[in-house]
């Protein structure tokens, strides 16, 4: 378990991660590996930084799950609030573990739509060394911003730009006034197929990790290791 305690130089380690995970039903066949190493991470976070001679003095999960609003609109979006590690532990397992896959309808998904609300999440400002990690998994394109079938569907969110410039400009990049993101602490892992949208983000955003997945297979081939080592290797 992850010690929410002072490190031994006096400086204070805070991480903020958001999972943004595809829950359609493409996703059913590895769903329950990304579920388990889901509920893992938080050990398998203070373990890799325990050997480093470190500790995390605030760690925060989130949870977007996503499917598509121009499927079933009224399930496309699930989400938690930023739940603080160990206090809200259970909170994050019962969330994670009623996970199911259905739906999807056509290929593309709403992950733009997750990534655009994991970018506004209400990430931690203080202490003295920040990470803010977004993490999204899915085995399927993304529909453009601004596709008529998504924003008029019931309950789409008015907070989601309707292209991907505007999106780009909230992710940010560095001095810009529009990030809503802190550049020097943030940092983007997809695991995802080589389509778009997620080809250009891995080109053209700044602070970005890709992991490309076979589209149909899932995500057989992620390493939980992968985010982990990312994230304690740069704190």
């Amino acid at each position: 378990m992850i010690q929410t305690s002072q490190i031994s130089t006096g400086m204070q380690y805070s991480v903020d991660i958001v999972l943004c995970i595809d829950t359609t039903g493409s996703m059913g066949p590895i769903l329950e590996h990304v579920k388990e190493n889901a509920l893992s991470f938080h050990d398998q976070l203070g373990s890799a930084m325990a050997s480093k001679g470190r500790s995390i003095s605030q760690l925060r999960l989130k949870v977007i799950a996503f499917r598509d609003f121009a499927d079933r609109a009224e399930d496309a979006v699930h989400q938690t609030d930023f739940l603080p590690f160990p206090d809200r532990a259970p909170d994050f397992e019962s969330f994670v573990g009623g996970l199911r896959s259905a739906g999807g309808g056509d290929a593309p998904e709403s992950g733009l739509e997750a990534l655009a609300l994991a970018i506004g999440s209400e990430w931690e400002r203080g202490l003295d060394r920040r990470r803010h990690v977004i993490v999204l998994f899915t085995d399927a394109p993304a529909h453009p911003l601004g596709s008529p079938s998504q924003v008029q569907a019931a309950g789409y969110p008015q907070s989601v730009p309707r292209s991907m410039d505007a999106l780009f400009q909230q992710w940010g990049f560095a001095h810009s006034q529009d990030a809503l993101m802190e550049n020097s602490a943030k940092r983007l892992l997809l695991f995802a197929p080589e389509s778009e949208p997620w080809v250009d983000i891995s080109e053209d955003w700044n602070n970005c990790l890709y992991f490309p997945s076979n589209a149909g297979e899932g995500l057989e081939e992620w390493e939980m290791d992968e985010i982990i080592n990312s994230i304690a290797n740069s704190l």
